[in-house]
């Protein structure tokens, strides 16, 4: 198992590193370039496609695993053969979508169309949200028919635009992705989760870590919507198939909690977009109120933001990690001491505009 797991690390990462260059080529000839404007923080012509690299390591060391796997007649992936295929469907649809918006920019419809196809696909081949556990009354929730895939359609879609959404500052998105690919590593294995599912956030792991020393600040270049969306749609899918044996209420919390960060900036976003235009149309409009332009304003720089809003996510990912494998009660002291230590430097951090 272990051996399957590093090698699910290494090839992705190995190959993401490599790709890399080759995309920031090919997005240069293709025109797919973030340019200087207003609302961006670059200040220089900027790539955009170095999705693919994460992209090209997550699909060649899932595939090189399978095959071998397959080879070696083990039963890890036997009652997940359909489950995988319709993963694999699903991310290509996503990437092409991402792709063709990276290159050519197309209306957030049709973005938003690409991305309810593919979660459609997933959905069709068996990964859903099902029932689960309340452990307190021992109560069984049952989620059937129409609920079971309206509630899996939010999370996927929701997901992939919340990902999508963070990615504002150099290394911004790609780290929070990256801490909450690693939180739920440590939760699968806590939990016995199926070991499908560590392969496959480990190898979306080693694909972010390759495509890391390209974006962080100062970014030589952007991972583009073909790489946020396929990281969005990928943990969220993964985290579905890493609860799918033990759904308890607080397994399948952990997944909100780890990505609490990118959800939280996303629903606000969505009712400040709508408070301000008046309109759900107003929701695909982009602006500067996302949590890294509100740290910015109060005078840090890009590199301290990132760095801020990376021990938030962490925090919230080791608080999931303690709730799994300690109960609430140490969750809770866990948070209230995070807090406490948060209150005594409060001040001081939001005086950092006026030093």
């Amino acid at each position: 198992m272990w051996g399957d797991i590093a090698i699910a690390f290494v090839l992705a990462f190995i190959t993401s590193y490599v790709i890399i260059p080759y995309s920031m080529r090919l997005a240069r000839k293709v025109n797919a370039v973030d340019k200087p404007e207003a609302r961006r923080i670059n200040k220089v012509v900027m790539p955009r496609l170095g999705g693919l690299g994460i992209i090209a390591g997550f699909f060649v060391s899932m595939i090189y695993l399978i095959i071998s796997m397959e080879l070696e007649n083990k039963t890890v992936l036997d009652e997940y053969h359909w489950k995988i295929i319709g993963l694999f469907i699903g991310l290509v649809i996503i990437g092409l979508v991402g792709l063709v918006d990276d290159c050519k920019q197309i209306k957030p419809i049709l973005k938003l169309l690409g991305q309810t196809v593919a979660a459609a696909v997933v959905m069709a081949f068996g990964i859903t949200i099902g029932d689960f556990n309340l452990p307190i009354i021992d109560k069984l929730i049952e989620l059937n028919g129409i609920m079971e895939y309206i509630i899996t359609w939010f999370w996927i879609v929701g997901i992939t635009n919340a990902i999508n959404l963070t990615d504002g500052l150099d290394g911004l998105s790609s780290g929070i992705t990256l801490i909450a690919c690693v939180s739920l590593l440590i939760i699968f294995a806590i939990n016995g989760s199926p070991i499908i599912s560590i392969i496959l956030i480990t190898a979306l792991a080693g694909g972010i870590v390759g495509f890391l020393p390209f974006n962080v600040n100062p970014a030589k270049t952007y991972m583009g919507d073909c790489g946020s969306n396929f990281l969005g749609f990928s943990i969220s899918i993964i985290s579905i198939l890493g609860i799918a044996k033990t759904y308890t209420i607080l397994v399948i919390i952990a997944p909100l909690i780890v990505l609490a960060l990118p959800i939280f900036d996303t629903v606000f976003a969505v009712i400040r977009r709508i408070a301000k235009g008046k309109s759900i149309k107003a929701i695909f409009q982009p602006d500067n109120g996302h949590l890294h332009h509100k740290l910015m304003k109060l005078g840090y720089s890009q590199k301290e933001a990132v760095l801020i809003l990376y021990g938030v996510a962490t925090t919230l990912g080791m608080f999931a990690i303690i709730l799994i494998e300690s109960g609430i009660w140490k969750a809770i002291s866990f948070a209230l001491l995070i807090i406490a230590i948060f209150a005594i430097g409060y001040n001081d951090i939001l005086r950092k505009n006026k030093d």
